[in-house]
C-alpha cells in the first residue's frame, strides 16, 4: 500500500501506512498472504481477492475493533479509501465526534461506511441494499459488532435510490447521504476495454464485485443523475447529497447538470490511495451550510520544487577572482554574480538585482527570446555573412569618411554636418532622452520564462540556483542553466592556462601553464638530443 501525501489530513494511514510484518505476526489469517520481496520487505499481492479481503478484515479489526465477513464474489472495499470519504463527510457536516444522521445508498456486503461512521463518530445510518447476498452479510456484520441501534439495514427494490427509501420516514431530516455507485455501464468497461487510457499502467489490485455493485445502465454518470433528480424532489430532506466517482470525466457533466437545475451549493474533492484516484461530488439546497473548498488545480505544485543548480568549485572560483580583481569584485559571490550578469547581458536576458542577505546575491531573470541555443552556429553564420558582404571600391574611402546630412521630418529641425564632418550633438542627445527606457524584468508581458537566480557560498564552493517562477517551458530554464555553467567553467579554464601576476618592480611576468611547461620541456629535451647527435655521432659516421 503506497503512502500518499494527498490522502485526507485526518486519515490515520496518511503518515503511517499499515505494518504488514506486525499485522502478520498478530493475525494468522493475514500471515498466509504476506510474502517477502527480493528487497526483504513484507508485501501483499493485491491481485489476489483472498489477500485483499484478509487485509481489509485485519485493518478493521486492528484499528477500529470491527469484525466483518465478506464473500469473495462481492465487492471488497479498501479501508484507507473509504476512510477518506468518511472524513470528507465530517468536513461537510461538521460531524467529527458529533451525532449525525446519514443514508448509505447501496451499502454492500461489508456495510463499511455505516460501520466506520457509527464506530468513529456515533452516527446513525439508514443503509439500503438491493442484492440479497449483500443484504444478508451487511445485516450480520452490523449485528456481530453490536451496532444495531445505530445502523439500520433495509432491503429495497431494484433501481431504488432515495425516494422509495424515505417513503416510510417522512418526518426525519438527514444530514447527508453517501454512495459508492456502480462505475461501469457494461462488462467491457469493467474489464478496461475502451474506457482506460492506454498510457496508464494496469490496475494494481483485483476488481471484485457483483453485477449490481459494479455495473448499472449508463454507468456511474446516469446513476448519479438519478440521485440528482431524486434530490430535486426531496431537497431539504437532506442537508448534503454526495456520491463518489470512479472516473474524473464524470465530474464535469454532473456539475453542469447541477448548475442547470439551479442547485445553490456544489463542491467536489479527490480521494487518493496509492495509485488509486477517486473523486466525490456533493451538493446542498441549504443556504447556511459551509462549503469546503475543492482541491486546488495546482495540487501537483504543492510538492516542494527543487531548484536547478550548479556549483563552481573552489579552484575555479579562485581563477575567476584573479581575473575579476581589476573590476573591484571582492568576494567569491560578487565575482560569480558579476560574470553571470555580464553573460546575461550578452544573451539579452533581462535581469535585476533583488534585496537579499549579505551572504548571497539574488537576480530576477526574464528571458524574452532564446539566445543561448546554438551559439557557435549563430556566430559562424554571422562571420560567413560578413565575409560575403561586397567590398567597397578602392577610391571610396574618402567619400565614406564624410557622412551624409541627417534629414529630419521638418526643415527647421534639419541638422547639417560641421566643418569637422560631425553633426551637432545637441539634437542627438534630445532624441536619446525621448527613447523609451528598457523593459523591466518583472513587467515584461511577452516572455519565455521568469526565474529567480541565487548565488551563495556552499563551504568553499559557490552554489548557483535557479528557481522557477513562471513561463512556458522549464526545459528552457534548464538550457540556460547549462549555458551559464559552461560559460563560467570555460572562463576559469582560460584563467588557469596563463596566470598573470605583478612582481615587485611592477613588470608583468607570464607564467606558463601546465601545458606550455610540458611542451617546453619536451622541446628542450628533443633539441638537446639532436645537438648531441649532430656533434658526436654524425662525425664518427662520416669517418666510415
Amino acid at each position: 500500500m503506497a503512502l500518499n501525501r494527498s490522502m485526507h489530513p485526518r486519515n490515520r494511514y496518511k503518515d503511517k501506512p499499515p505494518d504488514f510484518a506486525y499485522l502478520a505476526s498478530k493475525y494468522p489469517d493475514f500471515q498466509q498472504h504476506v510474502h517477502t520481496s527480493l528487497a526483504g520487505r513484507p508485501v501483499v499481492n493485491f491481485k489476489e481477492p483472498e489477500a485483499v479481503r484478509a487485509l481489509t478484515c485485519t485493518l478493521l479489526k486492528e484499528d477500529f475493533g470491527l469484525t466483518i465477513q465478506i464473500p469473495l464474489e462481492r465487492l471488497i472495499p479498501t479501508v484507507p479509501l473509504r476512510l477518506n470519504y468518511i472524513h470528507w463527510v465530517e468536513d461537510l457536516t461538521d460531524g467529527q465526534k458529533q451525532p449525525r444522521r446519514g443514508i448509505d445508498i447501496g451499502t454492500g456486503a461489508s456495510c463499511i461506511y455505516p460501520l466506520l461512521g457509527a464506530t468513529m463518530n456515533g452516527w446513525y445510518f439508514l443503509a439500503t441494499e438491493v442484492d440479497d447476498i449483500c443484504f444478508d452479510y451487511a445485516t450480520k456484520n452490523v449485528e456481530q459488532n453490536n451496532l444495531s441501534e445505530l445502523v439500520k439495514v433495509v432491503k429495497v427494490p431494484q433501481k431504488t435510490l432515495l425516494m422509495d427509501a424515505l417513503k416510510e420516514e417522512t418526518e426525519i431530516v438527514y444530514d447527508f447521504c453517501m454512495c459508492n455507485p456502480p462505475f461501469f455501464a457494461n462488462q467491457l468497461e469493467a474489464k478496461g476495454v475502451n474506457s482506460r487510457n492506454s498510457r496508464r499502467p494496469p490496475p494494481s489490485s483485483v476488481n471484485t464485485g457483483g453485477v449490481t455493485e459494479i455495473m448499472a445502465e449508463g454507468g456511474e454518470l446516469e446513476f448519479v443523475k438519478r440521485i440528482i433528480h431524486d434530490s430535486l424532489q426531496l431537497k431539504k430532506r437532506l442537508r448534503w447529497y454526495s456520491c463518489m466517482l470512479g472516473k474524473k470525466c464524470s465530474l464535469a457533466p454532473l456539475k453542469e447538470e447541477l448548475r442547470k437545475q439551479g442547485v445553490p451549493k456544489v463542491t467536489h474533492t479527490e480521494f487518493c490511495q496509492g495509485r488509486t484516484m477517486r473523486w466525490a461530488l456533493a451538493w446542498s439546497f441549504y443556504d447556511d451550510v459551509s462549503v469546503p473548498s475543492p482541491p486546488s488545480k495546482k495540487r501537483k505544485l504543492e510538492k516542494s520544487r527543487k531548484p536547478l543548480s550548479f556549483t563552481v568549485p573552489e579552484a575555479g572560483v579562485k581563477e575567476l577572482q584573479a581575473k575579476a580583481a581589476a573590476a573591484g569584485c571582492s568576494g567569491p559571490v560578487d565575482t560569480v554574480t558579476s560574470l553571470l550578469e555580464k553573460t546575461l547581458t550578452e544573451l539579452k536576458v533581462l535581469h535585476k538585482r533583488l534585496p537579499c542577505s549579505t551572504e548571497e546575491r539574488s537576480l530576477f531573470l526574464t528571458a524574452v527570446e532564446n539566445t543561448w541555443i546554438h551559439g557557435r552556429q549563430k556566430r559562424r553564420e554571422q562571420t560567413r555573412q560578413l565575409r560575403e558582404l561586397p567590398r567597397a571600391p578602392h577610391g571610396a574611402g574618402a567619400a565614406a569618411a564624410t557622412p551624409p546630412p541627417v534629414i529630419s521630418s521638418s526643415p527647421s529641425e534639419q541638422v547639417e554636418p560641421t566643418e569637422g564632418g560631425e553633426a551637432d550633438a545637441e539634437p542627438q542627445r534630445e532624441d536619446e532622452s525621448l527613447s523609451p527606457p528598457p523593459p523591466s524584468p518583472t513587467s515584461t508581458l511577452n516572455f519565455l520564462f521568469k526565474c529567480l537566480l541565487n548565488v551563495q557560498m556552499e563551504e568553499a564552493d559557490v552554489l548557483v540556483e535557479l528557481h522557477w517562477v513562471d513561463g512556458q517551458n522549464k526545459d528552457l530554464m534548464n538550457q540556460l542553466r547549462t549555458y551559464l555553467n559552461n560559460t563560467l567553467l570555460s572562463s576559469s579554464r582560460r584563467c588557469a592556462s596563463f596566470k598573470l601576476f605583478m612582481d615587485s618592480s611592477g613588470e608583468v611576468l607570464i607564467n606558463c601553464g601546465t601545458i606550455m611547461k610540458q611542451f617546453l620541456v619536451r622541446f628542450y629535451l628533443g633539441f638537446t638530443v639532436f645537438t648531441l647527435y649532430t656533434s658526436i655521432v654524425s662525425p664518427k659516421l662520416s669517418n666510415f
